[in-house]
């Protein structure tokens, strides 16, 4: 005998309260309201179906949860004023008008405009968008006089293993925050720079995966000549390590040749016939940041060009064709083959420069009691500086990829085919400005390449006050302490790249596009203290500025 199976309910809880639905559950029925939605349907159980015959529960392999990068970050902020803590203190010295106020006598423990220990107090997680915290974090793009805006920037927290030296033995750390910021300024067109806008970081995060690197604060650390110099290395799969960097070069030498038949990255140390590294004093199971940055540069690299070297040159069928051919349902998040850089080959190419900032607590970098590691990685012309609270100079720590830099022309003197100099007095190589730079298909067999400049700072407790990005539209027009002196008269970072900016752009011939961004150190409210100010170069900026207005001045 055959028993009925009854009917099953499954419960919903809304706004208003919860309600019952009674489903039968031989027979199943619905509404689809959109192709779309059907579509999506479709495949989700499709997936479902495939999964569970694919394998039981106990068979599946365990996924690894893939790295997420975050244009925010979270922090925990006391409860509002608007509704104290019954734990404060209960004196209504808070309330008292400015009449009934009276000086502090010391009869009490404390001043009445102390602050207050919020011991045990309640907070609130607040979730804060980087690009709104004017206070900590600025950036400004303007076109100038060019048809298009080619620069383009990105700031957020990254997901990479923390890569500050450790902190002391008795502080238990479970997490820290690792702050991505770049700039990337791109040439013939913004392909190339909206490519590693939206994906350098992921090659990042994907590469330390890959490595499967671990943080400095959560196990011991192995440094090289000291407890007190770098690099610091970090825990890794170094064997599999050795196979991606060597795939990596040979997939640089099959592909583009030239340069690259002898190419040896300077922090690779990958085993094998054609490595110079000895594995007997290579360091076993270990790897730095500096190597994972360099793998996932040129990686990004490679994957661009490759994906440019597939396409056709002015090819006539392709032009025929929608530009929405690939595209699911007209959506183009659905696209089918996502193409690099645009439909037809992108000729050109972006300079970039990014910026890693790791701390050894869970204290933000911007703390005037925190101290942190600066990870730069340059390619091209772009520039970063850093302003000493001290002294109130302007520290570069990028330098420019150009064919007069002594160490760039011996690095390619003898595959670049010419070095010229232009009516601007600028020397190039082969007609080009920048010798590193992503992209750049036609150049790559003479040794235009992306191997990053690598510098590490690690940056005392309000050593310095600001860190400042620019693209060479800014640092080709003015100082580094002009630009520096700029932004100490800003109340914000926000108003400080503004200014810069706004400057550049008042007083530059060229009219190129410019970009600035300006991130808040530990002494950003003592960058006035330092030597004289901004007054070193107010006097030239102001001269600057007057000149630039005059109407008797031809601009061309």
């Amino acid at each position: 005998m055959l028993h009925p199976i009854p009917p099953t309910s499954t419960q919903f809880r809304t706004i208003n309260g919860p309600f019952m639905i009674i489903t039968s559950a031989r027979r199943v029925t619905g509404r689809v309201g959109t192709l779309a939605s059907s579509y999506r349907f479709t495949r989700l159980r499709r997936c479902r179906l495939i999964s569970s015959d694919a394998a039981s529960p106990d068979d599946r392999p365990s996924l690894k949860k893939r790295p997420q990068f975050r244009d925010y970050f979270v922090t925990y902020l006391p409860s509002s004023s608007l509704h104290p803590d019954p734990r404060g203190p209960t004196s209504p010295f808070h309330k008292l008008p400015r009449s009934a106020s009276i000086p502090h006598t010391g009869e009490t423990p404390h001043s009445p405009t102390s602050f207050q220990q919020l011991v045990g107090r309640e907070t609130t997680v607040v979730r804060i968008p980087l690009r709104s915290a004017k206070h900590h974090y600025g950036a400004v793009t303007a076109r100038g006089t060019r048809p298009a805006n080619e620069d383009t920037y990105q700031a957020g927290v990254i997901d990479v293993p923390a890569f500050a030296k450790r902190p002391p033995a008795s502080l238990t750390i479970k997490r820290s925050k690792i702050f991505y910021f770049g700039i990337f300024d791109g040439h013939g067109g913004s392909e190339c720079s909206t490519f590693l806008k939206e994906n350098l970081h992921e090659y990042i995060q994907d590469t330390a995966a890959e490595f499967e690197v671990s943080s400095v604060l959560r196990n011991k650390q192995l440094q090289i000549g000291g407890a007190d110099s770098l690099p610091v290395l970090q825990a890794g799969n170094r064997q599999l390590i050795g196979d991606l960097e060597k795939s990596l070069v040979q997939n640089w030498r099959r592909l583009v040749g030239g340069y690259f038949k002898r190419f040896k990255p300077a922090t690779f140390s990958y085993y094998g016939s054609d490595s110079d590294v000895d594995p007997e004093t290579a360091p076993d199971g270990k790897v730095s940041m500096e190597e994972i940055l360099e793998y996932a540069f040129l990686r990004a690299d490679l994957d661009f060009v490759k994906a440019q070297a597939a396409k056709r040159d002015d090819d006539l069928v392709l032009a025929e064709k929608p530009l929405n051919e690939d595209e699911i349902l007209h959506s183009p998040s659905l696209t089918r083959s996502p193409k690099i850089g645009g439909r037809s080959r992108f000729k050109g190419g972006s300079t970039g420069t990014t910026a890693m900032i790791s701390t050894p607590s869970p204290t933000p970098f911007w703390h005037p009691a925190a101290p942190s590691s600066l990870l730069v990685s340059h390619v091209g012309d772009t520039r970063a500086l850093l302003c000493s609270t001290d002294t109130g100079e302007a520290i570069p720590v990028s330098s420019n990829h150009h064919p007069s830099s002594p160490i760039e022309a011996a690095r390619l003197r003898r595959y670049a085919t010419t070095f010229v100099t232009d009516s601007f007095g600028e020397e190039r190589m082969s007609g080009l400005a920048n010798t590193r730079a992503f992209g750049d298909v036609q150049s790559k067999r003479i040794g235009v390449s992306a191997e990053p400049e690598l510098n590490r700072i690690e940056m005392g407790p309000a050593e310095f006050s600001f860190l400042v990005m620019m693209s060479d539209g800014v640092s080709g027009t003015l100082l580094d302490q002009e630009i520096v002196d700029i932004i100490k008269e800003a109340k914000t970072p926000e108003q400080g790249a503004r200014d810069v900016v706004g400057f550049a752009t008042e007083v530059s011939k060229e009219g190129d596009n410019a970009t600035c961004l300006v991130i808040r150190l530990g002494g950003w409210e003592r960058r006035q203290e330092g030597g004289v100010g901004s007054l070193g170069t107010k006097e030239s900026r102001e001269w600057r500025r007057q000149d630039a207005t005059d109407p008797r001045r031809s601009r061309t």
